[in-house]
């Protein structure tokens, strides 16, 4: 009869790595609960950190250029609120007028566009046996009432709601203040960081975290790029055919680049629904179309190419995603979030692919040894 050992009835020792991933998941789940939590307060600071994110790369040049850090700071900052003001005295109002000119005269608009569509229609009713145009007529503003009460509701919410007026104020006021003590302090905030890190995984970290930065400034900086010339090409273009309201169709498509596919489809719809109603030929209709066809043809094989790059890797429906999930979950700060949330899930997803591919469970254990692996694997899976 054989005594069994202490060893023999000791429980399976995990290793570290794996004893530690608990400790991951409960400080993650912390982490979004508390975001959830103070959502409604984190505006101005979490628009702080992006702003001072933006703008750290020309603090950087300035101090090279013999600036110290905090002359650099005040001068950046001054400089960017100066720009904010000035296109929200000159471009704003402009803007705001020519909406609500185009809100008052949306009933007339869209009998224009009615009565020009009504021999075009007759022609497909015929032919494909469509409903009547009335019976169509009228669904559609039924549809449209209901949408645009939607919105009015959620508008009106938005204007009288208390806190959302608190959130515009601290966004304002507050929001500056964090902006520049984060520029300052950025360097020493990522030193202060870097010497929290666990010894072991320090460089790996460090790896992912310019992975992440590279994936996610390129895509901000490139993608805001991107949606200021063609807010600009399509404004520009709209105003000199003579599309009314062409200023804020173009504007209001220009900046819905950042959402993929979303801004030049929405432009193009709204653009040639009021081309139609404005424009006795088909001339100037074929005009506004040819503007967005060859605003899709410059942004895919020059803008983004150029100004974003191949090493982004950031597939559209994975924003898309993000945007809604961040707004649906987090509200605005939630859509602040969506972006650098979704470029660090991304990077981390090819890394764990990267190192799953190097691994026994991949390529079994005699192919496995003979594979160095290393701090980060080389083959980069396509991201979602």
């Amino acid at each position: 009869m054989t005594m069994a050992t202490p060893q023999d009835n000791d429980e399976p020792v995990l290793p570290p790595r794996m004893r530690r991933w608990p400790s991951y998941l409960a400080a993650l789940l912390i982490f979004l609960i508390l975001v959830y939590l103070l959502r409604t307060v984190l505006l101005p600071f979490v628009a702080g950190m992006g702003v001072a994110y933006f703008l750290d790369p020309v603090c950087d040049k300035l101090e090279k250029w013999g600036c110290s850090r905090i002359l650099a700071t005040a001068l950046v900052t001054i400089a960017f609120a100066l720009m904010i003001i000035l296109a929200f005295l000159i471009i704003v109002p402009v803007l705001i007028e020519q909406l609500s000119l185009f809100i008052r005269d949306l009933p007339g608009l869209v009998e224009r566009a009615h009565q020009r569509l009504l021999p075009l229609y007759a022609q497909f009713q015929l032919r494909f046996d469509l409903p009547a145009l009335d019976d169509l007529g009228t669904l559609l503003r039924n549809r449209l009432g209901g949408v645009l009460g939607f919105f009015g509701e959620a508008l009106q919410g938005v204007v009288s709601g208390g806190a959302a007026i608190a959130n515009l104020l601290s966004l304002l006021f507050i929001t500056p203040v964090v902006t520049f003590y984060i520029l300052r302090d950025w360097d020493l905030l990522v030193a202060r960081v870097d010497t929290l890190l666990p010894r072991d995984h320090a460089e790996t970290i460090r790896e992912q975290m310019r992975a992440i930065d590279t994936t996610m400034a390129g895509f901000i900086r490139g993608q805001a790029s991107v949606c200021l010339v063609l807010g600009a090409y399509y404004a520009g273009g709209l105003m000199l055919v003579g599309l009314p309201f062409g200023l804020v169709i173009g504007m209001v498509a220009g900046l819905l680049t950042f959402i993929p596919y979303v801004g030049s489809l929405t432009g193009f719809i709204i653009s040639m629904a009021v081309a139609l109603a404005s424009f006795d030929t088909w001339h100037g209709t074929a005009i506004v179309a040819a503007i967005f066809v060859s605003g899709q043809v410059m942004e895919g094989n020059f803008l983004t190419p150029k100004l974003v790059g191949d090493r982004v890797g950031l597939h559209p429906v994975w924003i898309i995603f993000a945007l809604l999930a961040g707004g649906a979950l987090f509200g605005f700060v939630g859509l602040l979030l969506a972006v650098p949330v979704a470029a660090a899930i991304g990077v981390l997803v090819r890394f764990g692919i990267g190192r799953y591919l190097a691994s026994p469970l991949y390529l079994g254990h005699h192919q496995a040894a003979a594979v160095k692996l290393p701090a980060s694997d080389q083959r980069q899976p396509p991201q979602p």
